[in-house]
């Protein structure tokens, strides 16, 4: 197993309104308004889904920063309207209108943007180059990360992942899905979706699995790519600087994600 590098590591899940989690993972009697306050003190991260299919308001950030503690980071999806056109390379204003909606009022708290692609978006090199070169490496003086989550096969070439080495911009590496498993390290920041928890198991991972992905997110923070996976086109073998980790644990049985999330922060602790 690979040494962690000195990294960040962050785990959470997607959103934080479920009706299924009062009583489960929020205790009994703890109100709507403060489920946000108590889930980022349990968990590290959250993905705002809410994001991809609406603009939120500038006071929403402002209120999600102000009741989240330091050193809590949310990531979020970026707008369908971005993503989901025929035509990426005129998708400017789009990008443009969607992170000058407040979401710098985020400051410390904000993490990567995962612009998600629908299934049947296929690879064009020119068309996603010019998508890429439209993300912003800073928003209002602050540094912006950003990642690509991509579902078609299609995406599954050498050529795809030095383009996005080539823009600094993370690959969404899934597991446990049908789509495309894409595990090259493209940026100073790794960035997995994973979908299996298990509503058999109480804590949503049986012990071998949580050994399984806190083994993957040491690997991660030290630069190497963890065992079972292949990259498509592998870097050199180079002593590499600490790289940030965000694990989200997404769909599967979704009652039981934020108690996986809990038991694999507890693990790499």
């Amino acid at each position: 197993m690979a040494k962690a590098a000195k990294a960040n590591i962050r785990i959470g899940v997607g959103g934080w309104t479920f009706e299924p989690w009062r009583g489960t993972f929020y205790p009994d009697g703890l109100t709507q308004k403060r489920e946000l306050e108590y889930a980022s003190r349990h968990l590290t991260s959250i993905e705002i889904n809410g994001t991809y299919y609406g603009s939120q308001k500038r006071d929403s950030f402002i209120k999600w920063h102000d009741e989240t503690p330091e050193g809590f980071i949310f990531s979020m999806k970026g707008t369908r309207f971005s993503t989901n056109r025929r035509v990426l390379a005129e998708a400017g204003d789009s990008v443009a209108r969607f992170l000058g909606s407040g979401v710098a009022e985020l400051k410390s708290r904000l993490g990567p943007v995962n612009w998600q692609f629908h299934p049947s978006k296929k690879f064009d090199a020119a068309d996603m180059g010019a998508f890429l070169a439209l993300l912003p490496k800073t928003i209002e003086d602050q540094p912006l990360r950003h990642v690509i989550e991509v579902r078609n096969d299609s995406f599954s070439t050498p050529d795809f992942v030095e383009l996005a080495r080539k823009h600094g911009v993370a690959v969404v590496c899934a597991a446990g899905n049908s789509y495309l498993q894409i595990a090259d390290r493209t940026a100073d920041f790794v960035y997995a979706r994973i979908t299996i928890t298990d509503e058999k198991v109480k804590g949503g991972f049986t012990a071998a699995t949580i050994d399984k992905w806190a083994e993957a997110a040491r690997a991660w923070a030290a630069g190497d790519i963890p065992k079972g996976m292949t990259a498509i086109a592998p870097l050199p073998k180079t002593k590499t600087p600490p790289t940030d980790v965000f694990i989200y644990i997404i769909g599967g049985h979704k009652e039981r994600n934020p108690a996986a999330a809990q038991a694999l922060i507890e693990k790499l602790a």
